[in-house]
């Protein structure tokens, strides 16, 4: 795939959703590095639904770790792997009042010390709170970079790096969001929504079943 394409489909995907953004609910960089964590292995839609309640009581690192795991559980026993979450969402808000000034970091290394936040977690707070063109690979951002090859990897780190590499500068602080809406409405995992799609010609995908 070549320059020019790669900068038509993000210009489409632009005009097609010129504001893009997460799908998850929070009012402040606190609440979207919790309900980030919260996400993996989990639907935004159910994030949604427990961080409801959560951040009605416990807003800030102080109040969340005052709930300590026993408490946070309760908010969030719907969400996969909750018990491991809780204690890592404790100990991550004792960090952010011991060490941080109560303030969610800024940048990678400081990110990626907090325990329950990995590379993917510290892209999508990174890129969604401070405006920064990380690119947070997730499956569908992994499934739409190689079905349609605008940036073919056999790993998310491959995958990463070559979208940072080959996405046009204009669209890189909001080609990580355009990419997982992408993946989630349209180029689904069993059956692309290939007749809906816009950029249905631009695509490399060789099984199109509306051919």
């Amino acid at each position: 795939m070549n320059k020019a394409i790669r900068s038509e489909i993000f210009a489409r995907l632009k005009k097609h959703n010129p504001k893009p953004t997460t799908e998850l609910n929070y009012s402040s960089t606190f609440e979207l590095l919790i309900a980030v964590i919260l996400s993996a292995q989990s639907t935004d839609k159910g994030v949604n639904k427990a961080t409801e309640e959560l951040f009605k009581v416990a807003p800030t690192p102080e109040k969340m770790a005052a709930l300590k795991v026993s408490g946070l559980k309760k908010y969030i026993k719907t969400i996969g792997l909750f018990n491991t979450k809780a204690k890592n969402i404790i100990k991550t808000c004792n960090m952010l009042v011991k060490q941080h000034n109560s303030q969610v970091p800024d940048n990678r290394k400081d990110l990626e010390a907090l325990p329950g936040v990995g590379r993917k977690t510290a892209n999508v707070v990174l890129n969604t709170a401070f405006g920064q063109p990380t690119m947070a690979v997730d499956t569908h951002i992994f499934r739409v970079s190689n079905r349609t090859k605008i940036a073919p990897g056999k790993n998310v780190l491959e995958v990463e790096k070559k979208l940072l590499k080959f996405i046009p500068e204009e669209y890189k602080v909001d080609a990580h969001h355009w990419l997982i809406l992408h993946g989630r409405y349209t180029c689904i995992a069993r059956k692309p929504r290939c007749e809906s799609c816009v950029i249905e010609d631009l695509c490399e995908y060789k099984d199109k079943t509306s051919h």
